[in-house]
């Protein structure tokens, strides 16, 4: 297991941002990861979890504590059941699901991130959330210091969230399993009328499978949504805010501020969440707020092609891009009386 002191976290960052760990750990094997947890634990040292980096924000000041980059490898496919390691990079997975003729991943296409993360996040993109797919997750319970192998119906997936994600100091993710469809090198069902549209047909449909992953990756092209180091609208965590999800009361005043701000002719974006409850979209309320793409003079900006990425433009620090997204929050909140929440996950920071 490697090991550095005074580590940069920055360049193991989709955002190239953030001060060095006090030591940095690389774990190659699932046991090593587990050596690594347990000591820390054991030791009362305070520990990062690293994977692919793409929804991570580092503090200027780093971490004072260890730093565990999982660097797992594993593809293993058995018919239609796929297992992932944790460190396994997502969307190459993705490719070679697609290119084994299986369906179920393939609009996931192009997100950043290692495989163990999809899980903690329930990663979701052009209608297709992992969590319809995952069939269990192992992970090392730092609470019980055991490996435990946990179903789907014992995660507790919902938009944008899980279990591993209410409890992060609990669960390291170690495998991901999958049950994707042979469907004849189909798609599965195009759910997301924006890919449905490009590919010329009606929502429901299949279309190949390869040819929906081309479609997604161009269209997150398009949106800096696909990583390129010469792309400073990728230097990102892509999209920065959730999209809010409003009860019926907070959508029924949020329809009233549009009117108010925007006109009676202004309709909002609006997809029906839950049981009562309204998701809208947090890029049309960053644009219609005044934060459009662009936005921004500093060193942290806004994407040019995408109103949801904040970028480091080059030589940004944290509390850079913290100011730009404490910004766009506050003048959301004022013009709509909704708070957006951040994707990303913060260390020694906050909004």
């Amino acid at each position: 297991m490697q090991e550095l002191h005074d580590a940069p976290l920055a360049p193991l960052t989709t955002f190239r941002l953030g001060g060095p760990a006090t030591r940095l750990l690389t774990a190659t094997t699932d046991a090593e990861v587990v050596e690594a947890v347990r000591a820390a634990d054991d030791s009362g040292t305070p520990l990062l979890v690293i994977g692919g980096g793409s929804n991570l924000v580092i503090g200027d000041k780093g971490f004072d504590g260890t730093a565990l980059r999982i660097a797992t490898k594993g593809f293993v496919l058995d018919g239609t059941t796929l297992e992932l390691a944790a460190g396994e990079v997502w969307t190459d997975a993705v490719t070679r699901s697609v290119e084994a003729g299986l369906a179920g991943l393939e609009c996931l296409a192009g997100i950043p991130g290692s495989a163990g993360a999809t899980p903690i996040q329930n990663v979701g993109a052009y209608g297709q959330e992992v969590s319809s797919t995952i069939t269990e997750v192992v992970a090392y319970d730092r609470h019980t210091h055991e490996t435990v192998t946990i179903p789907n119906s014992e995660c507790a997936f919902s938009y944008r969230h899980s279990r591993f994600k209410a409890e992060p100091d609990r669960f390291v993710v170690l495998r991901v399993r999958f049950e994707l469809e042979e469907a004849g090198g189909l798609s599965a069902p195009l759910k997301y009328p924006e890919t449905a549209h490009a590919m010329g047909v009606q929502e429901g449909e299949r279309v190949r499978a390869a040819a929906a992953r081309e479609t997604v990756l161009r269209l997150r092209a398009g949106k800096g949504m696909v990583l390129d180091p010469e792309d400073h609208d990728t230097w990102s965590a892509g999209s920065f805010f959730t999209n809010p999800i409003l009860d019926r009361e907070q959508f029924e005043a949020f329809l009233a501020r549009v009117t108010d701000r925007l006109g009676p002719d202004v309709t909002p974006p609006a997809f029906p969440s839950g049981e009562g409850g309204t998701k809208t979209s947090a890029a049309w309320l960053i644009d219609r707020a005044g934060f459009t793409k662009g936005y921004g003079t500093g060193p942290a900006r806004i994407s040019t092609k995408h109103t949801l990425a904040l970028t480091n433009r080059g030589a940004a620090s944290t509390e850079d891009l913290l100011a730009l997204a404490r910004e766009v929050v506050a003048g959301v909140h004022e013009a709509f009386g909704v708070t957006l929440v951040n994707e990303p996950v913060t260390v020694g920071v906050a909004l």
